[in-house]
């Protein structure tokens, strides 16, 4: 790829808005065998193409997810919810990672927990389709459904951990985000309800019933959520407790089911 202008290709990129035009050259080049196919992968993502859906993977947690077109991209922030997953949760633990997206989650916590079981959920058949190939390999299931409702029954009350991150975008305010994420991600990953918090509360009172006593959610939300997701957290039984970090400009909620 020596006769590609570098300069030219970041030139163009910057002008089309991206914020890290440099890094993003440099991922292209590699990715590209060929000026033609160079052409093809800057012309879409100066269209306004996820650089992830180009490249076909995603950085996550030191790792690359496989992401494919449409399913959600793994947020450098939800790194937040595997490091509070790890903080609250005993050794070998059973694990449910809820609205899994690619799976990125759920490769993370893989890693991290070495679960004795573990198992990943979404409502979105192709990023069920996609969390399938990343945790190939990785003894850990995948349904296809909502929230709980495709998990084995015998599961009910025995977990010890369910991670989730849901949608939490008021519904009037998927029209304000990024062009990248609300004209190329599934709208079921981003749409959150009225106040953006439907999904969460649904979670809430389910992992009330799934989660074993003693037992942790960890899900992540908006700042400015932080007081209604816990009230109505609470009203599910469960004990929850508000995490920030700067650095990752994340907020998680976690709450414990009692003993």
């Amino acid at each position: 790829m020596a006769s590609i202008d570098r300069l030219s290709l970041v030139r163009r990129l910057r002008a089309a808005g991206c914020v890290y035009a440099e890094d993003e050259a440099e991922l292209l080049l590699a990715a590209a065998d060929t000026p033609a196919v160079l052409a093809d992968l800057t012309d879409r993502r100066v269209a306004g193409e996820p650089l992830e859906y180009l490249l076909g993977w995603a950085e996550f947690c030191d790792r690359r997810i496989a992401v494919d077109p449409g399913v959600f991209v793994p947020r450098a922030r939800t790194a937040l919810l595997v490091e509070l997953a790890a903080e609250v949760t005993g050794p070998a633990p059973a694990v449910v990672d809820l609205c899994c997206g690619s799976g990125g989650t759920t490769v993370a916590l893989a890693h991290r927990l070495a679960p004795r079981w573990l198992a990943a959920a979404d409502i979105d058949p192709a990023a069920v389709a996609c969390a399938r190939r990343n945790l190939a390999g990785l003894a850990a299931e995948v349904f296809e459904g909502d929230l709980f409702a495709p998990l084995p029954a015998g599961w009910r009350g025995r977990l010890d951990l369910v991670v989730a991150n849901a949608p939490y975008v008021p519904t009037d305010a998927v029209a304000l985000m990024p062009p990248e994420a609300r004209l190329h991600e599934a709208p079921v990953a981003l749409d959150g309800g009225p106040d953006g918090l439907a999904v969460l509360r649904r979670v809430g009172v389910g992992a009330a019933d799934w989660l074993a006593p003693g037992g942790h959610l960890v899900v992540e939300a908006g700042s400015t959520q932080v007081d209604a997701l816990c009230a109505a957290f609470e009203a599910a039984g469960l004990v929850p407790d508000v995490r920030q970090d700067e650095e990752l400009d994340g907020t998680a909620v976690t709450a414990r089911r009692p003993d």
